[in-house]
């Protein structure tokens, strides 16, 4: 079982993996991207680590129940998330980011909304947490077409969805 934050919300054991110079491609990955979704509570967790969002002048949509006033590049999204996807993906551009948390992901899975996931493997064994795939998506298989080491032993996986 994936966790993605132990169970109180923690993710200080990410800082296992911290080395000054090093983005894991990060940067090469957002240039690939120009529209970021996560959840509020990702939104929320990441608000209180950081002054602002480092997205740059992407567009983002942060999954909510509770409608909010947009604010800039920042759109509060409260419909069908498979229906913002099929709009977004009308529109062309560059590919879309989901950066989590856990109810987006399986909202994702659920809706198979996917087409590649790129999973990063930190060298810790939390035990229990808060699952990163969730549960209740259907079965959806994958196909490995990348795997990097990196010298703190964090390791990414990169999948594509296999549609049938």
């Amino acid at each position: 079982m994936a966790f993605i934050a132990k169970p109180d919300g923690d993710i200080s054991f990410l800082s296992l993996v911290e080395k000054e110079g090093e983005d894991y491609g990060y940067v090469a990955f957002m240039e690939s991207i120009d529209t970021v979704i996560l959840g509020r509570k990702t939104y929320e967790k990441v608000l209180s680590m950081v002054d602002e969002l480092a997205y740059g002048e992407r567009d983002v949509y942060v999954l909510t129940r509770t409608p909010r006033p947009d604010s800039g590049k920042i759109k509060f999204y409260s419909g069908d998330l498979a229906e913002l996807i099929t709009n977004l993906k009308k529109q062309g551009g560059k590919n879309i980011f989901c950066d989590g948390g856990a109810e987006t992901v399986s909202q994702f899975l659920q809706n198979e909304l996917f087409d590649e996931l790129v999973i990063s493997i930190i060298p810790v064994l939390l035990g229990d947490g808060i699952r990163l795939f969730g549960h209740n998506f259907p079965e959806q298989n994958l196909k490995l077409t990348g795997c990097k080491t990196y010298e703190k032993e964090l390791v990414q996986l990169h999948y594509i969805l296999i549609r049938n």
